[in-house]
Formats: structure tokens, sequence, C-alpha cells
């Protein structure tokens, strides 16, 4: 009895120093947590290399680093709405803010903006060059060159969609061309099939300026007021997920729409040319 009593203040200390390291562990990851963000944004904003320009200004001025996951518009909408991203930074208006609507988001504000393109083999066999989007989709459909769509719920495959109905063509009418391949993928990937295939392809400007892989590629239909592409910033609603960064995520959204986060934002040019204008709410 004597050896027990005696073994059990060392028992107690033992238990007390187990349960301070395991607080200690939780309070380690929980700053840990805070000094750290995780972006749900398109293939778009991370291939045109925006963020590698942007973030390192956001975490010189906040000390937050984020955590990019480039996926398409709506499977990052999806991450906010499952609570698997803190911030959203994607380009499809209308499901932003439905998103918003719907409570899983807190509020929508814009950012920046830039156009997409259409692009195709220089030679332009559909003969749609031009600045008229929805001729030019007419053309395409009716063209011997393939077509190649991103299929994959981004914001970019949401404006294609948008243009074949434009055009006359309700999903899955278009899908149907014999030359119609949907790739599943990002913007990347289906330009280097459009380089490898002589094809044409809808992009947004900014990948495109930063894509290298073009082959016989070339920009054919641009500056049509269709064209216009806006992207948004969401931070998740807490009150949805409360293990969300709430803070980080609103000290992401007050800097990119701020004068100096605007301001890296239009800074940012490829051989001369910005890939992005600011035009967030003053």
């Amino acid at each position: 009895m004597r050896k027990l009593n005696e073994n059990r203040p060392l028992a107690l200390v033992r238990s007390a120093c187990c349960a301070i390291f395991l607080v200690a562990i939780g309070t380690t990851s929980g700053i840990a947590a805070a000094q750290s963000l995780v972006m749900a944004s398109t293939t778009s904003t991370e291939q045109s290399g925006l963020f590698a320009h942007l973030l390192p200004a956001f975490k010189a001025a906040t000390g937050l680093d984020v955590k990019v996951v480039a996926v398409g518009t709506g499977q990052a909408i999806d991450m906010g709405r499952r609570g698997d991203a803190d911030v959203l930074f994607v380009h499809d208006q209308a499901a932003e803010e439905k998103l918003v609507q719907e409570g899983f988001a807190l509020r929508r504000l814009p950012v920046m903006y830039n156009d997409f393109v259409l692009v195709g083999p220089a030679n332009d066999p559909a003969r749609l060059r031009g600045k008229d989007i929805v001729s030019a989709f007419q053309k395409a459909a009716a063209g011997p060159a393939a077509f190649i769509s991103r299929g994959d719920r981004s914001g970019t495959h949401a404006a294609e969609l948008r243009y074949w109905k434009l055009a006359g063509f309700d999903a899955p009418k278009f899908a149907t061309f014999k030359e119609y391949k949907e790739c599943g993928c990002g913007m990347g990937p289906a330009l280097n099939m459009a380089a490898s295939m002589g094809a044409y392809v809808l992009t947004d400007r900014g990948t495109w300026l930063n894509f290298r892989n073009r082959a016989d590629l070339a920009a054919l239909v641009e500056g049509d007021k269709q064209l216009f592409n806006q992207y948004g910033v969401l931070p998740v609603n807490p009150a949805r997920h409360p293990h969300v960064n709430a803070a980080g995520a609103a000290k992401f959204a007050e800097w990119v729409t701020s004068r100096a986060g605007q301001g890296v934002i239009a800074s940012y040019k490829i051989g001369g040319e910005q890939l992005f204008f600011p035009n967030a709410n003053p």
C-alpha cells in the first residue's frame, strides 16, 4: 500500500504534464491556423501567375500565409458550401450571388476583371475571326476544326455555355457536334489540347498571355463586350462552418479590395501588358 501511495503523486504529475502538453499542442495548432488561410480559386488566377505576384504582398502586409486550391469555379464554390475553404476567389457572378443568398458566404465583393478570348489555329479554318463571339460560336459549330471545352463547371465553362445558348444551341445539343471535345480539365491543359489538335478553345486572357506552348494558336475573337470576365471574393460564413478562419478571410477580402491590394493587381503584367484590371467598389 505504501508503494502505491508513494507513486500516486508521480502519476498525478505525469497526468498533469500530459494534459498541459496536449493543451500546448492545441494552442500551437490554433496559432498556426490563425496565421494561414485556405483559398479556393480558379485555375485561371493560378495559371496566369497572378497569385505568385499577389500573395507575397498580402503576406508582407498581414503576416498570413495563403494555401491556394486551384480548381474550376464550380468546384471552388462547392468547397465553400462544404466549409473546405476559408475564402473564395472566383468568376461566375450568378453562382457567387446564389452562394451568398443560401447563406454559405457572408458577402460577394467585386475585385477585378479581364476578358475571355476565343483562340484557335492561325489559319482559322472555320473563318470565325472577328469581334462577334455569338457569330463565332455559330461558325465553330459548323466548321471543320475541333472545339475544346473545359467541361468542368468552371467560370470559363459557364461562360462558354452562355455563348452556346446565345448562338442558338442549348445543352446538350452542342455536345453532339462531332468535333466537340470535353476535357474536364483546367485552362492550361485545355489550351495544350487545342495547341496539339489545332482546335478552338475559349480562354481567359490572363492564362492565354501566360501560356507558352501556343504552337499555331492565335487569338481570333476578342473585344466583344460579352466577353467581359468579372472576378469576386467571398468569405465563407462562419455561422455555417464555425471552424473556418473567418478573421483571416475578412482580412484577405479587405486587403484585396483596398487601394494597396488593387494596386498590386494592376501592377501584374506580362510583356508590358496588364492581365487584370482592379474594379473593387470604393
